[in-house]
């Protein structure tokens, strides 16, 4: 086995050469991982690139769709053309953000809370009864809570109004707070995802971010379902949770693929993490694609995450919180994001700080 002073998770081969001295086998093989690792970063990096590209032009589309302000603002009866464009682009922003929350969160974790922080974190601190300025309750999630604001299931609503500083959500009611929408609170998103994207160009994006990043996505897979039950689910206004847990699964895929020729490198074990990390994929997929819609399954009444009862793991909702509960259970043997966090180690991707 090599020592880690063989191993190198620098962007460049320059890097590498700067690493201790080792035997000549040894030096071959750190100039083979340092190249697998250069080329799997820069995919990564390039998809990244391509999806914050892609979420800051939605959020300057769902801007520019806001209808201008007039004396009684908008709503969804009085402007529903408006109102459907900006949720086709709020879901393709969505989309976008979901693809690289695994690395926007170790990257810029004070951007990624101001764009994808939910309404109950924003609020636990301090009260925000403005729902449509660029201050306190920012972000996606604020815009969603808006433009589905006439449709909220009963769940979220009693979840909510049971937290201090709750303010209920609403179309903007005046000119002012229509303004204030379009200026204030889309213009934060537009500044904040322009400012990931201008940030991320000249990163020096490593494996642990690129790799171990995208596991912890994975990892919160179960999270996500789990607050189903208390309406605290992520997209919750949308109902569009399930939406965006597939779309953790399609970019933790994704950066799979920028990974696997170097972890097939690694002989036997490389073949065997390789197949069980494709087959994890498959079952989360697969599980997936039986449900219909962007939605999570309805849950069960008395479901408890602690403890189903076998009736309620028989439903739709408690047979996807069985798969996903499974494959995102670290200590498991064969789970997806064991057998993942087992090819970082076989490849030497250290741990997150």
């Amino acid at each position: 086995m090599r020592s880690r002073a063989c191993l190198s998770f620098a962007l460049t081969l320059a890097a590498a050469a700067a690493l201790p001295a080792c035997s000549d086998d040894d030096n071959d093989k750190l100039l083979d991982d340092a190249e697998y690792e250069t080329k799997a970063v820069l995919t990564v990096k390039g998809f990244i690139e391509e999806n914050l590209d892609e979420l800051a032009a939605a959020a300057i589309a769902l801007q520019a769709a806001a209808p201008a302000p007039d004396a009684d603002g908008w709503s969804a009866e009085a402007d529903p053309a408006a109102v459907s464009a900006m949720k086709v682009e709020w879901k393709r922003a969505r989309q976008a953000y979901e693809h690289v929350e695994g690395a926007i969160a170790v990257l810029f974790p004070d951007l990624d809370v101001a764009t994808d922080a939910r309404y109950d974190a924003f609020i636990e601190a301090s009260p925000d009864a403005d729902l449509f300025d660029d201050l306190g309750v920012t972000g996606v999630h604020a815009i969603e809570r808006i433009l589905w604001s006439d449709a909220i299931p009963a769940p979220v609503v009693a979840f909510e109004s049971a937290l201090p500083n709750y303010v209920p959500a609403a179309f903007p009611a005046t000119e002012a707070e229509a303004a204030a929408f379009k200026t204030k609170l889309c213009e934060r998103l537009v500044a904040d995802t322009k400012a990931m994207q201008e940030q991320f160009k000249g990163l020096a994006l490593d494996a642990p971010a690129s790799y171990r990043g995208v596991i912890g996505s994975m990892r919160e897979q179960v999270e996500k379902i789990a607050k189903a039950a208390t309406g605290e689910e992520e997209s919750r206004y949308a109902q569009y949770t399930l939406g965006d847990m597939r779309a953790n699964v399609a970019a933790g895929l994704e950066t799979y693929a920028a990974f696997q020729t170097w972890v097939l490198t690694k002989g036997a074990e490389g073949e065997a993490a390789d197949a069980a990390i494709l087959a994890g994929f498959e079952r989360l997929n697969e599980g997936y694609r039986k449900i219909g819609g962007d939605a999570l399954p309805a849950v069960p009444e008395g479901w408890s995450s602690e403890n189903p009862t076998p009736a309620q793991l028989e439903t739709e909702f408690g047979r996807l919180f069985s798969l996903v509960e499974a494959e995102s259970d670290e200590a498991s043997e064969g789970a997806l994001v064991r057998v993942m966090l087992d090819s970082a180690s076989l490849l030497g991707i250290e741990e997150l700080p």
